[in-house]
């Protein structure tokens, strides 16, 4: 984990949950410190979500362990037991992310063993952590999904666009390649995390309009696209270096990928505006067919060498193929987006 605004936002909550456990005279005010660590969440939506759901389980778990410890006092074996019956309600309820702050209110109410004061302090300190952790997280840099996706989105394409133009090449060291290749694969993961962050404030917490729900779609190609393009370094890395081939299928391989990713710069710079969106770009769906077409009917490769360089002729079609889809799909966003802006210059009385 890097530092980051996350790190800092719990350090604040622990901070607050202490100070207002110490105001309300609350002891032992740890409990509220340890809640606000647990119920950190990465966007407003989950906070939310985290807040109403412990909110469930911990009355519902102090409820239980109110009642055990009443009736069995603190006893090692009944604490146990309760917290067995807590997990097994938890995970019945699906909410399994609350378990572990709710187990930590039931030891703590179990502790008071019946005593109703003590056990209610405990519960309300729970509480304090929560809340508190909750409040900053929403008023002290708010977490923004859709911009950290953006920004993220352009480093992965890099990275992608490294690799892609030297695997076939083979110019980049080996160690370097399988460096960069990891940190792709890292970053990628990051990306798909921080789109479903995006994609659970649009569906659920904002309840997206038309124009929000078409640019997740573009988002979810784009991302689609560079997990596609991945996959062509698998498969090159596999196949492509395992069968004979002469140097004009080097010169062929390495110039369409070439193409491929220039293509992908291309809508990625469209989508951005830095270019016109009628503009040409550097290879068109036919083209991409007939390179597959053309490995199909060649023959060189060594004994299994035609069914390797097909695998990797085909990866890089399919490259090809959701690329042309993301293409289309910003074109269609692009134009939508020029019609609400055209719409929104007209004289009210002519909108409808």
């Amino acid at each position: 984990m890097t530092f980051g605004a996350r790190v800092l936002k719990t350090g604040i909550a622990v901070t607050l949950a202490l100070y207002i456990s110490d105001l309300l005279a609350f002891k032992p005010p740890v409990i509220a410190a340890v809640a606000a660590i647990f119920a950190m969440q990465p966007s407003i939506y989950r906070s939310w979500r985290y807040f109403l759901e412990q909110l469930q389980t911990n009355t519902l778990g102090a409820a239980l362990a109110m009642g055990a410890g009443t009736i069995f006092s603190n006893k090692p074996i009944a604490v146990g037991l309760v917290c067995i019956l807590v997990i097994m309600i938890c995970l019945k309820m699906g909410m399994e992310e609350t378990v572990g702050l709710t187990l930590v209110t039931v030891i703590a109410v179990m502790e008071a063993s019946g005593q109703w004061e003590f056990a209610l302090n405990r519960f309300l300190l729970s509480l304090i952590g929560i809340a508190s952790a909750c409040l900053i997280n929403i008023v002290f840099f708010p977490p923004r999904p859709k911009e950290q996706f953006i920004v993220q989105i352009h480093t992965v394409f890099d990275k992608l666009s490294l690799l892609l133009r030297t695997v076939i090449s083979d110019e980049i060291k080996e160690k370097v390649f399988r460096e960069e290749k990891r940190g792709l694969e890292d970053s990628l993961h990051s990306l798909s995390e921080k789109y479903k962050l995006f994609e659970e404030e649009i569906k659920r917490l904002r309840k997206g309009k038309f124009g929000q729900v078409r640019l997740l779609v573009v988002y979810k190609q784009m991302l689609h696209g560079l997990r596609t393009g991945l996959t062509v370094l698998d498969v090159v890395e596999q196949h492509y270096f395992q069968a004979a081939r002469s140097a004009e299928t080097d010169k062929r391989y390495d110039a369409h990928l070439e193409r491929l990713i220039k293509l992908h710069e291309h809508i990625m710079l469209k989508f951005d505006g830095k270019i016109k969106a009628d503009s040409a770009s550097h290879l068109n769906e036919r083209e991409n067919e007939a390179f597959i077409q053309e490995t199909a009917c060649r023959m060189d490769g060594g004994k299994d060498g035609p069914v390797r360089l097909t695998i990797v002729a085909s990866a890089m079609y399919d490259y090809g193929h959701q690329l042309f889809r993301l293409d289309r799909l910003v074109e269609h966003y692009l134009k939508g987006t020029e019609d609400r802006e055209s719409e929104s210059l007209l004289p009210a009385w002519l909108r409808r």
